[in-house]
């Protein structure tokens, strides 16, 4: 009883907490967004409506000038499964120049993705892009971490189609509580800084 009753309250907190540091910091219509540097699209397994409508909200928001760059960031722990190249293709066919793409590796957690465009990426004023409910986690662990951050939210599923999500969100929002709150977490992984502009090298380097 007592258990349930804890984690009812940690739900809650971590929910409320999460919502109001996001207020006013997501935009639905990408012409009102204010226009930053560069804009960073969290991964989603590829092929699915999650991660094709996050592709063309991210064209969107490069093709009206409210980005100059993308950074694409997802998991590519295994040889056979690559978010982020799969990321770039998709935007590739969308328009947007090659040369206006990076590759995040090692983005395995939105934490791991967020905190890498600062520490690695060394952007502390970013343009998220993803759906709203994670848009507002991602804010809220940006701001624990020093990041300026805004959101452009990406269209959801209906209901009937996004109710695990839903339900893995709020189990996210807890451990994202945790993790910045308590455990002072990193990336799993930093390395080697890299610069995102006209003047790098680094791009989407082909996986080793």
């Amino acid at each position: 009883m007592l258990s349930a009753c804890r984690g009812r309250v940690a739900l809650f907190y971590s929910n409320w907490l999460i919502v109001n540091a996001s207020q006013h910091l997501t935009w639905n219509d990408i012409q009102t967004v204010p226009a930053r540097n560069v804009g960073l699209v969290l991964g989603a397994k590829p092929g699915n409506r999650y991660f094709t409508r996050r592709i063309n909200t991210a064209a969107a928001l490069y093709h009206a000038g409210k980005v100059k760059w993308l950074l694409v960031s997802g998991d590519n722990g295994k040889k056979e499964y690559d978010e982020p190249s799969a990321m770039q293709q998709a935007l590739i066919a969308k328009g947007v120049p090659e040369a206006a793409i990076f590759c995040d590796y090692a983005g395995f957690s939105t934490l791991d993705s967020v905190v890498r465009a600062r520490k690695v990426f060394g952007e502390n004023r970013i343009t998220i892009i993803s759906q709203a409910f994670h848009n507002q986690r991602a804010i809220w662990l940006a701001q624990q971490y020093g990041i300026d951050a805004i959101g452009v939210n990406a269209p959801d599923l209906n209901k009937r189609h996004g109710t695990y999500t839903r339900l893995r969100e709020k189990l996210a929002r807890v451990s994202a509580v945790l993790d910045a709150k308590i455990l002072h977490r990193q990336p799993k992984y930093l390395g080697a800084g890299v610069t995102i502009g006209a003047d790098s090298a680094h791009g989407c380097p082909s996986r080793q």
